[in-house]
């Protein structure tokens, strides 16, 4: 059946609405079938891309009839990098498309009683809310058909963003609205002094290359670190890229960089170098700092991140004498945030810097009532563990994407903390682990969060409490 139907056009479809991971529905002779990059309410033409007995996959080829709905996208390079799915949808069918996910996630996996989903908390700013980006350097720049059509010659080298499904093609970024303050003109001014210097741009098929990776963090603070990654361990070529950024940008209160020589980008296990300014940078919350390092997760929304936080702490309700356990902690970010208004907090996280960084940033704080261990969860949240610690009054979970393991699930089944405030990047799987808990726990508030304008992806908190 798939092969019949993989390329074959079908015409005049009305998209009806939005799916999970941002794909919309239409129908085609009973069958579901999947397109991205609509709206609901176009009438297009698809083309099928793959089939299945059950449904099928494909992508408009033309539109016949555009929504109600749409807006106009503001960037230059929407429908071709793939950072933001969303700019042609207004924002408020944004957030109603977001909530109504949470809904469809907890009706289809969880299948427990809950309440009204509340509405969702939006966020101020819809443009330039990240306060970090990952660029990447490329001599295999994207070419759009238009360019190609045209004949020209054109630069291949590039700076900017992966292709969709492309590890080995880069969108060449001129401005980026995601990320504000210095982020463009640090990128923009790096690609043209590297061009204009014969310093070579990353080839990621050959594996050569001296300018790799690019990652900008900015706080609501003022401060901003830029760290380049490079392919080639070419002192001369480093000190020329390195002094020319400390030049141009002395306001850059952390100037790092990195020589990685192996075959893919990630930062965890390679030394980070201090050109100039300090080796981290401070975010501030209600008065606390949380110090970043260039290896440290914090909350790409420094504003929604805050509002997020705010929820877990009304969520668990602190009156000053309890004993929170804060799973999956990271750097210690939640955990230092409830502190002063809980008896003790316990955090557990499986990377090993980033507890060092949890303690830190409880010692900048004066904070002299949290735990901080490292070790992966299933195997530390033990009975063991539980022995030699008090039991919880409160537990906050904010696991990974894919949710927590299920040993974990069971521990907090035989702990029976009264309560639990469960953070989550990824409905579905919340919705599964909140279904496995309902052995013992009740649903009693769902807020989701959005965190990411513009795209699919939400936050969605939820407490539960212990039934009677």
């Amino acid at each position: 059946m798939s092969r019949k139907m993989k390329n074959k056009v079908l015409e005049n479809l009305t998209i009806e609405r939005i799916a999970s991971e941002g794909k919309s529905v239409a129908h085609y002779e009973g069958k579901v079938v999947f397109v991205q990059n609509v709206a609901p309410g176009d009438v297009v033409d698809v083309r099928v891309t793959r089939g299945k007995s059950s449904f099928m996959e494909g992508e408009a080829i033309k539109i016949h009839e555009y929504s109600k709905d749409r807006v106009e996208p503001f960037c230059q390079h929407f429908g071709v990098c793939g950072g933001c799915k969303w700019q042609h949808i207004d924002y408020k069918l944004q957030l109603s498309y977001k909530r109504q996910q949470v809904i469809d996630q907890f009706q289809r996996i969880a299948k427990v009683a809950i309440p009204e989903v509340m509405p969702i908390i939006g966020s101020a700013e819809t443009r330039y809310y990240r306060n970090k980006l990952d660029f990447t350097f490329s001599n295999n720049r994207w070419l759009t058909r238009e360019e190609i059509d045209s004949g020209k010659d054109f630069e291949r080298n590039a700076l900017g963003f992966h292709i969709p499904k492309r590890f080995d093609k880069i969108v060449d970024i001129e401005h980026c609205y995601l990320q504000g303050n210095i982020s463009n003109d640090v990128r923009n001014s790096l690609r043209e002094f590297a061009l204009a210097n014969g310093i070579t741009f990353f080839d990621m098929i050959k594996q050569i290359g001296v300018l790799r990776n690019l990652i900008i963090r900015t706080t609501s603070t003022g401060e901003s670190m830029v760290i380049v990654q490079f392919g080639e361990d070419d002192k001369e070529a480093i000190a020329k890229v390195m002094d020319f950024l400390k030049t141009k940008f002395p306001e850059v209160t952390s100037l790092l960089y990195i020589v990685n020589l192996k075959k893919n980008e990630t930062i965890h296990d390679q030394d980070v170098i201090t050109y100039y300014g300090k080796d981290y940078i401070e975010e501030e919350m209600e008065g606390l700092k949380f110090r970043i390092n260039p290896k440290s997760f914090y909350q790409t929304n420094s504003d929604q991140a805050y509002r997020l936080y705010q929820v877990a702490r009304e969520f668990a309700n602190l009156q000053g004498d309890e004993v929170v356990y804060d799973l999956y902690t990271g750097t210690g970010t939640i955990a230092n945030f409830v502190a002063k208004k809980a008896k003790q907090v316990i955090g557990i996280e499986y990377v090993e810097e980033a507890i060092v960084d949890a303690k830190v940033n409880s010692e900048i704080n004066g904070l002299d009532n949290t735990l901080f261990y490292a070790g992966d969860m299933k195997d530390m949240l033990n009975d063991e563990f539980i022995e030699n610690h008090a039991a919880p009054d409160v537990i906050i979970t904010d696991p990974p994407r894919a949710g927590m393991h299920e040993d974990v699930v069971n521990m907090l089944l035989k702990l029976e903390a009264p309560k639990i405030v469960y953070v989550s990047c990824n409905p579905a799987t919340q919705a599964r682990d909140v279904a496995l808990l309902a052995e013992k726990y009740q649903v009693d508030i769902v807020q989701p969060v959005d965190m990411f304008p513009h795209t699919y992806h939400v936050e969605n908190v939820v407490l539960l409490t212990k039934k009677s």
